[in-house]
């Protein structure tokens, strides 16, 4: 339904502004500036006056070495001790000065002055404390996440467009903006009118301004600053130069302020010289150069043809990005029917993390695609591990094929993690960095340092400490030489040519922190909300914990900073694009351990932890210079092709550090970069030392970095959804299942005939619905009537919409498509529908509707548990009907691009294993009947559906063997190798051909 809505110009979280800076800083300044010239000027001058110049007047001779070392001589190379730390200390001075008023990077590492250069660092980060230059101590991560929001028009009115607007929404806030322009131009107004415009006039005692300082000063809150950046971007300034990145403004410039700009040297738009009747008599009177300065200015507005740039057109340095247009979930957005003022909604970033929901299912795991996708398929591995073990040990009873299914929040964790999971993101993650890593190497050039990436749904950006040169193709540098970018397509090339194959995980580090909203059109997978591929979307934002310098700190809340850090655990211990790590969890996260043992660890305290990191970090770096290498990274980097031992080690900290721990840590992280160690810090105190890096997460799940430009939707993992996850993987086993859960049992009597029965073993064949569908839609029903049919405990609407359209869906669509599917199925004669809704919102199907997948399951139940287990007869006739249902594989001429579902499904598994249990079973009780014939045929009959079970082909081996047919063993050898591909014949059976068949192998073609 449509509603009538206004929104102000900006949108904000409800966060406090940043505190103003007090006397106390300006003492901090002082002293620190009274440091540095005592250290920088005050010690050469006392050396020079005390000692005397270091170096001697003329050159020594050799009796030098043969003299008397006196008291002057110990002096003496005292006093050059002192001048080289003198030197060493200043050149880290000028180091850190160069990088703080650059803005590039982090400061390069001056040899051996681990200690020197972090003082050095404090005073000049106190020094410049008061002015713009501090921030340049960290990279401007926040730059590429200010092109995703659209550059937001001087209009009178106009509609602000959120997150997952509907594709008409921007076509009518169109019509809004150019019906205001109109009525505005009508009545001799400029619709500029809503803009102001400031002359830079720095604070007194300054050089400069910044962005923070001006949107602190005039729009009453610093992190409005980016309203003012999209205004101003690339726009020429009197001096000639342009704002191309969020840095310092120099006096003079004239930037163009939001409408509800106040205080300072304000003037707003001045009339048209070609209209001077329009001018109104409110606007201050300006110069004429001014006057003229800002018509120049306002000219770059309107493109080369003298048309106005589009309100919605993106900032240029990233117009082409394309940001990923599925999640996280938002509701629908009203259309804009007037611009008259309307009351909103609060929108659901502003909603407290503990409530965030979405039709059921938690949006923790709905918002988080990668780390959806990294818990799914370490879910899928755990649960496929655990059903072959149990299928191994259960012998002849064969008890645990079925897995477990989960219930209550497990479950519902479950279905957000199916809907959620964006394994395709991970795919183009792994394949683009991999792909830089062996193209890289193969020109002989170092892995560049990184310090973050931001993932779209079409592109990859990287950010460098600092420029890398240009990088390799069909990598691209992006908005600055600090950025490396590679859209999907490019990456794809990597996979088709197998760059790939050998190369190590170069930023296995990188984890995701928050998610940057668009306001542009785009799809919402799990929300209906309708798309346009390309032309919206969110940017995620991943950090490259490893790298990063020194301590990182995170500040907010308890609950919302180890929301944040179980996160960041769950995504590290499961990330698809890292080799091996080490994660160690102290003072949380004990259960989270369950979810990758090899690569999480847990301690109590910080104590434990210092006593092993000291030790950890002088084994590294003596192992570095063993193999002559810098930096982990340097190592990992000349590794492409072997295993490398350059593994990362991450220390996650959810408690207070003591002054003594957060010191013995901070001295820790002096070198963690290049070492592979970092750090991430759960703190209640902002300002920890030794942190480079500060983070703060609100209780309204905002993640707040203002230095590095961040305000981004973080990425969390609340309690909740924390011991669901744990749940679902302590429970992998087909033993761990409900107590009272048993798999859906088909009556398999002639009373128990179905309405409905569909072959899924094999091709997918369907006997029974009354009618036809429409041949256009019959593919979407199928499938849904495939999932249903491998989930008899019922499936999520969204699920179900997940796996039929995974680049998402409308919610319309979805139930017109469930509406017709329960039209198609019908009634049973008693009037109960064949698709119905259980009591959680899950769609499930009456027992009147049924697969041969069920009725085998039924047969291999009732064979080993029922009439079968004391009944020999009774149990190889029912083993004899269940092995002739399997016609091959699952779906086997499901249509390429279909179906593609069935990754994340269990029963992919399960099936092989049941159908080789029952022709293993079946085999022998034909051998025990004296007929190896038929023994030799329900085998075969096993490897039509399970082509690679091992048990089935020595099974079958042996009966050949028995049986003295030398040529079709011989032929079943050959069978066999050309099945076992790159891998070769498993070591058990060439042992077994050994004592069946010596000599076989010179018969098997030397490429098997």
């Amino acid at each position: 339904m449509a509603r009538t809505t206004t929104t102000p110009p900006t949108t904000r979280p409800a966060s406090p502004p940043r505190p103003r800076r007090g006397f106390g800083d300006f003492v901090k300044a002082f002293l620190a500036f009274v440091a540095l010239a005592a250290l920088v000027v005050g010690v050469p001058v006392a050396l020079a006056s005390v000692f005397g110049w270091p170096l001697p007047h003329e050159v020594p001779s050799l009796d030098v070495l043969r003299s008397e070392i006196s008291v002057n001589t110990f002096i003496g190379a005292l006093t050059v001790v002192v001048w080289l730390a003198w030197a060493q200390f200043t050149a880290c001075v000028l180091v850190e000065v160069k990088a703080a008023v650059s803005g590039v990077g982090m400061p390069s590492r001056v040899p051996g002055a681990g200690a020197s250069q972090a003082l050095a660092r404090q005073l000049v980060a106190a020094v410049l404390l008061l002015s713009a230059g501090a921030a340049g101590f960290a990279p401007g991560v926040g730059q590429l996440g200010e092109g995703p929001e659209q550059v937001r028009a001087p209009v009178a009115v106009s509609a602000q467009q959120s997150p997952g607007a509907e594709a008409g929404e921007r076509a009518a806030a169109e019509a809004v903006r150019a019906q205001a322009d109109a009525a505005l131009k009508a009545s001799g107004q400029a619709p500029r009118g809503s803009t102001k415009f400031y002359r830079i006039q720095p604070p007194e005692g300054r050089h400069h301004d910044s962005l923070w300082e001006i949107a602190e000063r005039h729009l009453g809150d610093g992190r409005r600053y980016g309203e003012i950046y999209r205004l101003n971007k690339d726009r020429e300034q009197p001096d000639g130069s342009k704002l191309s990145r969020a840095s310092l403004i120099r006096p003079g410039w004239i930037m163009e302020m939001p409408g509800d700009a106040r205080g300072g040297e304000l003037v707003e738009m001045p009339a048209s010289p070609k209209s001077p009747q329009t001018a109104s008599p409110e606007v201050p009177d300006a110069s004429g150069k001014l006057a003229e300065q800002i018509a120049q200015y306002d000219t770059s507005r309107t493109g080369a043809n003298g048309s106005a740039a589009s309100p919605g057109r993106l900032d240029d340095d990233t117009r082409q990005i394309a940001i990923p247009s599925r999640r996280p979930a938002k509701p629908s957005v009203p259309e804009v029917a007037a611009p008259a003022p309307a009351p909103a909604p609060a929108p659901a970033h502003e909603q407290p993390a503990a409530e965030a929901s979405s039709f059921g299912l938690p949006e923790a795991l709905l918002a988080s695609p990668l780390l959806a996708a990294g818990l799914l398929a370490a879910l899928g591995r755990r649960r496929r591990t655990a059903l072959w073990q149990s299928a191994m040990a259960a012998g002849r009873a064969r008890r645990g094929m079925e897995p477990p299914v989960p219930a209550g929040a497990a479950a519902d964790a479950q279905d957000a993690l199916l809907v959620g999971a964006d394994p395709e993101a991970v795919a183009f993650l792994d394949r683009a960095l991999r792909g830089l890593a062996a193209a890289l190497a193969a020109a002989h050039r170092p892995l560049p340092v990184a310090y973050a990436a931001w993932l779209t749904e079409g592109e990859l950006h990287i950010q460098l400490a600092q420029p890398s040169g240009e990088p390799p193709a069909p990598w691209r540098t992006g908005q600055d030489p600090t950025f490396w970018m590679i859209t999907r397509p490019d990456a794809e090339a990597y996979e088709t040519s197998g760059t790939t194959a050998d190369a190590p995980a170069p930023y296995p580090g990188l984890v995701s922190f928050g998610t940057r909203e668009s306001t542009g059109e785009g799809t919402r997978k799990d929300t209906g909300e309708s798309t346009r591929e390309g032309t919206g979307g969110d940017a995620r934002l991943l950090l490259n914990l490893e790298a990063l310098p020194g301590l990182v700190s995170l500040s907010g809340p308890a609950a919302s900073r180890t929301a944040v850090l179980a996160s960041v655990a769950a995504e590290l211990a499961t990330s698809g694009w890292a080799d091996r790590m080490a994660v160690t969890l102290v003072g949380f996260g004990a259960e989270l351990t369950a979810l990758a043992p090899t690569r999480l660890r847990h301690l109590d305290d910080v104590e434990a932890l210092l006593d092993t990191l000291g030790a950890e970090s002088r084994q590294r770096a003596h192992a570095l210079g063993n193999a002559g290498h810098d930096s982990v990274l340097t190592g990992r980097g000349s590794t492409a092709g072997r295993p490398t031992p350059w593994a990362p080690h991450l220390v996650l900290l959810a408690t207070d550090p003591t002054e003594e721990e957060a010191a013995h840590l901070a001295q820790l992280a002096v070198d963690s970069g290049r070492l592979g160690i970092g750090y991430l810090v759960g703190t209640s105190h902002p300002d920890l030392p030794g942190a480079t890096w500060q983070l703060e997460v609100t209780d309204r799940g905002r993640l707040l970095a203002p230095l590095l430009g961040l305000d981004l939707k973080a990425q969390l993992l609340p309690t909740a959804q924390r011991e669901a996850v744990v749940e679902l993987f302590s429970r992998t086993a087909p033993e761990d299942g409900i107590a009272d859960s048993r798999p859906f049992l088909v009556d398999l009597t002639e009373q128990g005939r179905p309405a409905v029965y569909a072959r899924l073993v094999g091709p997918y064949e369907l006997i029974g619905p009354e009618t036809t569908p429409d041949a256009s839609r019959s593919p979407l029903l199928y499938e849904a009537l495939a999932l249903l049919l491998l989930h008899r405990e019922g499936v999520h609407p969204r699920v179900l919409a997940s796996a039929l359209w995974p680049r998402g869906v409308t919610d319309d669509v979805r139930d017109a498509l469930i509406a017709r599917l329960g039209d198609w199925l019908g009634t049973d004669p008693d009037g109960t529908a064949r698709l119905a809704t259980d009591d959680t919102g899950r769609l499930t199907l009456a027992p009147s509707v049924v697969s041969d997948l069920d009725v085998l399951r039924s047969l291999h139940h009732e064979a080993t548990a029922g009439r079968g287990a004391e009944d020999p007869r009774t149990r190889e006739r029912l083993l004899t009907d269940a092995l002739g249902l399997a016609r091959g594989p699952l779906l086997a001429d499901r249509t390429p691009g279909r179906y593609t579902w069935l990754t994340h499904e269990i029963v992919d598994a399960q099936l092989p294993l049941m159908v080789a249990d029952v022709a293993l079973s079946l085999a022998e009780s034909r051998r025990e009947r004296g007929r190896p014939e038929r023994a030799v045929e329900a085998l075969d009959t096993g490897l039509t559906t399970a082509p690679s079970d091992e048990r089935l082909w020595n099974e079958l081996l042996r009966a050949l063997h028995a049986l003295g047919d030398e040529p079709r063993l011989r032929a079943a050898v050959r069978d066999l190798a050309s099945r076992s591909g790159p891998s070769g014949i498993p070591p058990r059976t060439e042992a077994l051909l050994d004592e069946l068949l010596p000599g076989w192998r010179g018969e098997v073609p030397a490429s098997a």
